[in-house]
C-alpha cells in the first residue's frame, strides 16, 4: 500500500464512522478520561505532593536530548537515549513506500515520569527538537499521540496493518502503546509516533492516524469532550493542507519546466536520428562503392570512415534516447508528486471540515448540558479507607460537574484557605510525599505544597486564619502551625504522637504525646502549658 493509498484508507475509515536524569511529576494536572471500544478508562496519574519536584525545563530537556540526536539522521534508522530510562527508536525504511515509518519512545525501567502531562511535555519537546515543530503544535500532537497509544495499547493487529516491519519488529504485544496507569509505564511502554515523512515540520507526524474515530470517541469521554485539543489539531490539518497545496503548485511548476526540457531533448533526439540516418545512408553508399572496387584502397578507406561516422551517430542517438528517457522520468516524478501533494491537501482539507462539524455538534451538547456555566458546591468523595477526592457538584441537581485529579487526600478533611482549599495529601511511595497542599477551585489541582512532611494519619484543624497539623522534624513528630499560604509559623516545643487528635479549647490545643499522655499547648508559641507532668522539650531549630 503506497503512502497515498494508506492516507486515503485512514481518511475513509474516519469519514465512515536518554540517559538523562529521572523525571518526577509537577503537582498540577487534570484528569484524562478516555474510552476504548466503549469501555471508559482513565489515565491514572500520581496527583499528590512529591519529595523532589523537577522544573518544567528539566522535564522538557529529556525530550530535547533525544530529539537533537535524531534530527541529523532523519532518513536512516537510528536510536537515541538509554534503554533504562528514555529511549527512542527512529524506525524508517526508505526502500518501501508501503505503510508507515514511526518513532518508538520507550520508557525504561528506571524512568520515574508519573503523570500524563509530563509525559506529553517529553514527547512535545522531542518533536520540537527532532522535527522542528513549533512548541504549540508539538503540545497538541503529544496529546493525540498519548491518547492514540492508550486506545491501541497491545493491539498488534492494528500496528501490523499500519506500520512497516522496521517498526513492528521493535514492538511486543505486552508493551506496545501506552498503559493508562502510570505504574505500568516504566519498562512496559513502547509509544508509537506515526511518521508521514522524515522531512521535518508540518506533515511529519501523521495527524490522520493519531486522530482516527476511536481516538476522537475516547476524547469525547472527557468533561469538555477534548474540544480545545481537537480544535488545535484541526488548525494543524488546515495548515498541512495549505502546505501540501503549495508543494503541489511548486511540483507542477517544476513539472512544466521539466516538460519544456523534455521537448528540447526530444528535438535533439530527432536531429540526432536524422544525422544518424544520413550517416547510415552514406556508409551504405561507401560500402557499395568499396565492394564494386575491391582494389581501390581509397574507396575502402572511405567506406571505413563512413561506417565509423554512422556508428558514432547511432551511439549519439542511443545516448540521447537515454537522456530523453531520464528526462521523461523526471517529468513523471514531478507530476506524480504534484498529484500526491494535491490529494493530501484535499484529504486534509476534508478531514478538517469534517472535524470542525463534529466539534460544533459537541460544543452544542456542552451548552445544552450547561457545562460551561454550572455553579457548584464542593465536598469529598470516598475512594477507599485511606483516600478521598475533592468533587464539585451542581448545586441545583447534584450532578457531578468536575472531579479533582488529586486522588490522595487523607484524613477525610479539606478546609477553606482564602480562595482555595487546604488538605493533607500524598503517599510515601516512590517520589511521593505526604504534605499539606492547597487546591484551587477551578481545576481542583495542587497549586502549592508545604516544605515539611506531614504524618500520614495527621488531622487538619482550622482555627480562624490558622491551620494545625502533625509534621516531621528530624526524628520527631511536632504540631505545625500554618497560615493560608502554607507558610510555617510555629512548631511545637514538644513531640507528639503522629496520629494525635488536635482539639481546640479556650486555653490552648490539646494533643497527645508519644507516651499517650494528653498535653495542653499554648496558642502563642505552642509551648507546654501543663507543667505538672514533665515532658521532653524539643529545641527550636
Amino acid at each position: 500500500m503506497t503512502r497515498k493509498k494508506l492516507l486515503h484508507f485512514f481518511f475513509v475509515t474516519l469519514a465512515l464512522c536518554l540517559a538523562i536524569a529521572p523525571v518526577f511529576s509537577l503537582e498540577v494536572d487534570e484528569p484524562e478520561i478516555r474510552s476504548v471500544a466503549g469501555d471508559t478508562v482513565e489515565f491514572i496519574n500520581y496527583n499528590g505532593p512529591h519529595s523532589v519536584i523537577n522544573t518544567l525545563e528539566q522535564i522538557k530537556s529529556i525530550g530535547t536530548g533525544l530529539g537533537v540526536v535524531i534530527a541529523p539522521n532523519r532518513d536512516v534508522s537510528t536510536t537515541a537515549g538509554g534503554r533504562n530510562r528514555y529511549y527512542v527508536i527512529h524506525a524508517v525504511d526508505p526502500t518501501t513506500e508501503e505503510k508507515l515509518d514511526a518513532d518508538i519512545l520507550i520508557i525504561g525501567e528506571d524512568a520515574t515520569v508519573d503523570h500524563i502531562r509530563n509525559l506529553r511535555h517529553i514527547i512535545a519537546s522531542y518533536l520540537v527538537a527532532a522535527y522542528d515543530y513549533s512548541e504549540a503544535d508539538a503540545q497538541t500532537l503529544a496529546v493525540f499521540v498519548t491518547v492514540y497509544n492508550a486506545v491501541y495499547r497491545g493491539n498488534m493487529e492494528v500496528f501490523n496493518q499500519r506500520y512497516k516491519s522496521v517498526v513492528t519488529d521493535n514492538l511486543t504485544p505486552d508493551k506496545a502503546g501506552l498503559s493508562v496507569n502510570y505504574a505500568d509505564w516504566p519498562g512496559k511502554s513502547q509509544i508509537v509516533i506515526p511518521l508521514s515523512s522524515t522531512e521535518g515540520g508540518l506533515g511529519t507526524v501523521d495527524t490522520t492516524v493519531i486522530s482516527d474515530k476511536e481516538v476522537i470517541d475516547s476524547m469525547r469521554e472527557d468533561d469538555d469532550m477534548g474540544i480545545d485539543d481537537r480544535k488545535d489539531l484541526v488548525d494543524i490539518k488546515e495548515r498541512e493542507a495549505d502546505l501540501a497545496e503549495e508543494k503541489a503548485a511548486e511540483a507542477q511548476q517544476e513539472a512544466t519546466q521539466e516538460t519544456e526540457k523534455l521537448r528540447e531533448e526530444q528535438q535533439e533526439l530527432r536531429e540526432a536520428q536524422k544525422e544518424a540516418t544520413e550517416a547510415k545512408q552514406e556508409a551504405q553508399q561507401a560500402q557499395a562503392e568499396a565492394q564494386r572496387n575491391p582494389d581501390d584502397e581509397q574507396a575502402q578507406q572511405r567506406a571505413e570512415e563512413a561506417q565509423q561516422k554512422a556508428d558514432e551517430a547511432q551511439e549519439a542517438v542511443d545516448q540521447q534516447k537515454e537522456v530523453v528517457q531520464e528526462q521523461q522520468q523526471v517529468v513523471e516524478e514531478k507530476q506524480r508528486e504534484a498529484e500526491e501533494q494535491q490529494e493530501i491537501a484535499d484529504q486534509k482539507r476534508e478531514e478538517a471540515r469534517h472535524d470542525r462539524a463534529e466539534i460544533a455538534k459537541d460544543q452544542q451538547k456542552l451548552i445544552e448540558q450547561g457545562y460551561s456555566d454550572a455553579e457548584g458546591v464542593f465536598g469529598l468523595k470516598y475512594i477507599d479507607d485511606t483516600y478521598s477526592v475533592l468533587v464539585k457538584l451542581n448545586k441545583e441537581n447534584g450532578n457531578l460537574i468536575k472531579e479533582s485529579p488529586v486522588t490522595v487526600i487523607r484524613g477525610r478533611t479539606v478546609v477553606p484557605a482564602a480562595e482555595n482549599f487546604m488538605a493533607i495529601a500524598g503517599t510515601n511511595t516512590g517520589n511521593g510525599a505526604v504534605k499539606l497542599v492547597l487546591l484551587d477551585t477551578e481545576g481542583m489541582e495542587i497549586i502549592a505544597q508545604s516544605n515539611e512532611v506531614a504524618a500520614e494519619k495527621s488531622v487538619l484543624v482550622k482555627d480562624g486564619s490558622d491551620y494545625y497539623a502533625v509534621i516531621k522534624d528530624g526524628g520527631n513528630w511536632l504540631i505545625g502551625k500554618y497560615n493560608n499560604q502554607l507558610q510555617l509559623l510555629l512548631k511545637s516545643k514538644i513531640a507528639v504522637h503522629e496520629a494525635t487528635p488536635i482539639t481546640l479549647t479556650d486555653s490552648g490545643l490539646i494533643v497527645t504525646d508519644p507516651k499517650g499522655i494528653a498535653r495542653l499547648l499554648s496558642y502563642d508559641d505552642l509551648s507546654l502549658v501543663d507543667t505538672s507532668n514533665p515532658v521532653q522539650v524539643i529545641n527550636e531549630k
